[in-house]
């Protein structure tokens, strides 16, 4: 019998742990799932005779370090800061590791020790890193296979809301970690875009943002993601004159978001105005912020002077129906102005028991063959079921999931560290995706 571990049952491992649980009997597998809220973690494997669920503080070495002697596998769904832990412990005692996160540091300074053991460690498996990464590199390999030359490559990713669920002015609803919708784009981003080199501070972030035609659905505005360029090596398009990876939202929530931004509500920094038992207003906690961030002193007078004038119903209304205009209390608990941001996102923003999200993944391609240019789109649509088995978590769990079975039983044998952009492992997830309706629209190949 084969032993998987997974840590972390948040939002985006439902659909993952059915998966693992339903081919547990065919594959010999135990899962056991470990997390610091042991109610959730069994409600989660609900009762399967092959899953098990465990709680502990995963800072304890000791405890976790017992754990993963155990396993086989190992899946970490954890926060990406506590990744290296987990990682560290899985070189130690020989374990193979899959996530969903990006590779940082942390797991770069272990390749060396991750190669001697001939181990596997698969980061970036879930949707955006992963299917992203898998489906693009199909795409690249096809060009080059038929002697194309790629000049432009841009790839489009967004977690939304699905339009028979879409009843706000921000076109938005939750489906993953909301502390993670508050920081998004805090890095800035930098990509090529026709030979030029362009650095976007997150301040600007979603000021201009272009939009882009997805099939069968409106037009979305896309933003930069993070660091495009160090993935032009990764991909082999080194001398791609266009190469920008984005995030998708509906205009009307980019536009509104860069006066969040603008008005410092994402500040992590603990606030000199938010003290425990705090009892001032979510108004009084807005104007705080705009006095502190900008020259204005409240919101209507950056309204006034720091909006532009075209954007000032949107702002009015956006605002006011996160309750960022109200008289009502911040909470207790907000220590920072993201605290209290991410509340008012939870409190309207979260999916309804019914509610269905949407992931829409789009990859344009232009390319040259015998100075020929020729286009092609590749578009992705995903809806979910309801509020828990979400599109997110469908489209983060599955890859990781099914990577963990072709792992066990020998399909993938590649070791080292890896993000899913050799055909070994790309070819095999993808075929298999398309079993769960995960199939990519393709025009012009």
């Amino acid at each position: 019998m084969k032993n998987i571990l997974l840590f972390g049952v948040g939002k985006s491992a439902t659909v993952l742990i059915d998966y693992l649980l339903a081919h547990a009997k065919n594959e010999n597998w135990r899962l056991t799932v470990a997390d610091a809220n042991l109610q959730l973690a069994l409600d989660k494997i609900d009762g399967s005779p092959f899953g098990t669920a465990v709680s502990f503080d995963i800072t304890d070495d000791e405890k976790r370090g017992e754990c993963i002697q155990k396993a086989d596998i190992v899946i970490s769904m954890l926060p990406p800061f506590l990744h290296s832990k987990v990682a560290k412990d899985c070189v130690t005692f020989s374990k193979h590791l899959l996530t969903a996160s990006y590779v940082d540091d942390d797991m770069r300074s272990m390749k060396s020790e991750i190669e001697n053991k001939k181990l596997l460690f698969l980061c970036e498996m879930g949707l955006d890193p992963g299917i992203d990464h898998m489906s693009a590199m199909k795409l690249i390999d096809h060009i080059h296979a038929i002697g194309g030359t790629i000049t432009s490559f841009k790839s489009h990713c967004g977690g939304l809301v699905a339009p028979e669920s879409d009843d706000n002015p921000w076109h938005y609803k939750i489906s993953w970690n909301p502390r993670n919708i508050v920081m998004a784009g805090k890095a800035g981003a930098i990509f090529r875009k026709e030979g030029k080199t362009f650095t976007v501070p997150y301040e600007a972030l979603f000021e201009h943002n272009e939009k882009v035609s997805v099939p069968g659905l409106e037009d979305y505005a896309w933003y930069p993601n993070r660091d495009s360029l160090s993935y032009m090596p990764v991909y082999g398009l080194e001398k791609t004159s266009t190469f920008i990876r984005t995030t998708l939202r509906h205009p009307s929530f980019c536009r509104a978001w860069h006066y969040i931004v603008k008005a410092g509500l994402t500040n992590e920094e603990n606030s000199s105005f938010l003290t425990p038992g705090s009892t001032i207003s979510i108004r009084e906690w807005l104007d705080k912020n705009i006095a502190a961030h900008t020259k204005d002193n409240n919101f209507d007078k950056f309204l006034e002077r720091s909006v532009e004038a075209g954007d000032r119903s949107l702002v009015t209304a956006l605002f006011g129906y996160l309750g960022l205009l109200s008289e009502a209390a911040i909470p207790s608990s907000a220590t920072s102005s993201a605290d209290v941001l991410q509340f008012t996102l939870e409190n309207k923003l979260s999916l309804l028991p019914q509610d269905k999200d949407m992931i829409v993944m789009l990859h344009e391609f232009e390319y040259a063959i015998n100075n020929q240019t020729s286009t092609i789109k590749s578009s992705l649509v995903v809806k979910g079921e309801n509020s828990l088995r979400t599109a997110m978590a469908k489209t983060v769990g599955l890859p990781l999931g099914i990577a963990a079975k072709l792992i066990l039983n020998g399909t993938i044998t590649t070791t080292g560290l890896h993000i899913p952009i050799v055909k070994e492992i790309y070819e095999p997830v993808l075929k298999e995706l398309e079993r769960y309706d995960i199939n990519f629209n393709e025009q012009g190949i």
